[in-house]
């Protein structure tokens, strides 16, 4: 990371806000659609305190900014997530914990690191989580986003939980995992769609990854064993912990959904890192992932210099025929972009369409719009925030009586560096060209963040 004056993940909309607040009903530009009803909630770093030494975008205690919308109309609340390691700090009124970028603390009492749950948000079996992946999921009561506390399914989790937990929307099935420094480096866990945590299994890797997603299929789910590795060996020299092993090949594992390590298949493709999966699907013969791929990544933890193009993530396809054994990699776009989603009704099915945030050219990441991709077609489609304007990830919801797949709204957080000022927008996905149907006015500056997701009225009054 560049060293600056000012750390530019404390500065500008990047600076977190302090001020928990509930409003009424918000202004809104255009109008609401009526039959858009639920809760969008977005999650990510927001420091509580000053941070010890180094901050790094990772280390903020986890905030949730909820637009509650029913009946065209609006309001909006944020909350911290207040883990153990949020309360401790409050009541000392300081930082206690330092971020990933500072040696570790091995004098702390409490210990050497802190869930934040800053990363994600998931909706399964009557529960709405927050996710880290260092650590158990946090249980949100909504629509207030009070923090209830972790959650350990009756203390059958065994390991950490990944930020990125699939939920199959046919069986109502999760699938999670954990990944690990130590032995075993990877766990596979699978839980019923009533909750239960049925089966947790170690998958053998050669060494320790990072591991940020996955994908699941109808009948497959797929780890990647990618050569961003971890190295305790390495630490004790004074090399890196952490580092991008470019001579190593990534591996895609391929393993029946309840199987085990006895069953994974391995295929190879050149070194490349995948933050993030757009979805997966069995088509014949091949298991088909699509995601967004860098040729190498430090995620900022390291100041080396690289091939500038490296750390910069396109969608890309993967095609694993299961008969032979072979991979096919190609690139779907050139235009830079992360943040994939998907109508999530096809989560694990061929599905036709997908949507990114698109990338801006910058220092930090900024996203200036959002790609609508139509794979049927091989064509895309863009919808530009505006002069000054930034958004994240945005959530495709389905219109509740839809005929086609893309009959829905794509729905972000926008702030305007101009008037300093932040908004939710509600773009209809079948014409992203167009202006947002709907903007609404947030009361205080929303940060940029990490992931959201959407809690519909069903799920809110059950």
């Amino acid at each position: 990371m560049v060293t600056t004056a000012v750390n530019p993940y404390l500065d500008g909309n990047f600076a977190p806000v302090h001020k928990e607040i509930t409003t009424d009903t918000l202004k809104v530009i255009g109008e609401l659609p009526p039959d858009l009803s639920g809760m969008f909630v977005r999650n990510g770093p927001n420091p509580q305190w000053t941070p010890i030494g180094q901050y790094h975008w990772f280390d903020g205690d986890g905030m949730l900014h909820g637009v509650r919308i029913s009946n065209g109309k609006a309001t909006y609340r944020n909350r911290y997530v207040q883990t153990k390691g949020w309360q401790i700090e409050h009541e000392a009124g300081k930082a206690v914990w330092s971020g990933i970028l500072e040696p570790s603390q091995k004098d702390n009492p409490h210990n050497f690191y802190k869930n934040t749950a800053n990363t994600a948000l998931t909706w399964h079996a009557g529960q709405f989580l927050a996710l880290w992946e260092g650590g158990a999921p946090h249980v949100i009561k909504v629509p207030n986003l009070d923090t209830i506390g972790e959650y350990t399914y009756n203390g059958k989790l065994k390991s950490a939980f990944t930020a990125h937990p699939k939920v199959d929307p046919v069986t109502g099935e999760m699938m999670f995992f954990g990944y690990s420094f130590a032995l075993p480096y990877l766990q596979y866990s699978v839980v019923s769609a009533s909750g239960e945590l049925l089966r947790t299994v170690p998958i053998d890797l050669p060494m320790a990854v990072m591991m940020h997603d996955f994908a699941i299929t109808e009948n497959y789910t797929i780890f990647m064993d990618l050569p961003l590795t971890f190295s305790i060996e390495r630490m004790q020299k004074g090399e890196p912990t952490m580092m991008f092993e470019s001579d190593r090949p990534s591996r895609f594992g391929i393993i029946p959904r309840h199987g085990d390590n006895s069953n994974i298949r391995w295929f190879e493709s050149p070194a490349c890192f995948v933050s993030h999966t757009l979805n997966a699907y069995e088509e014949g013969n091949e298991v088909v992932l699509i995601g967004c791929r860098v040729t190498s990544t430090m995620l900022g933890f390291s100041q080396a210099s690289h091939d500038p193009e490296a750390d910069i993530p396109r969608l890309y396809r993967w095609r694993f025929n299961l008969t032979t054994g072979t991979v096919r990699e190609e690139m779907l776009d050139d235009v830079p972009g992360e943040f994939p989603r998907v109508n999530e009704n096809l989560l694990g099915r061929k599905m036709r369409y997908g949507y990114t945030a698109k990338i801006t050219p910058s220092t930090v990441l900024l996203f200036d719009g959002l790609i609508k991709y139509d794979f049927s077609s091989g064509k895309s489609e863009t919808h530009e925030f505006g002069q000054g304007r930034y958004g994240g990830e945005a959530i495709f919801v389905p219109s509740p009586n839809a005929t086609s797949e893309d009959e829905g709204w794509l729905i972000t957080f926008v702030h305007d560096t101009t008037e300093d000022t932040s908004e939710l927008v509600v773009v209809n996905a079948q014409d992203v060209n167009a202006e947002p149907v709907a903007r609404v006015l947030i009361p205080q500056r929303v940060p940029y963040g990490f992931h959201a997701a959407w809690v519909s009225e069903e799920q809110l009054s059950a």
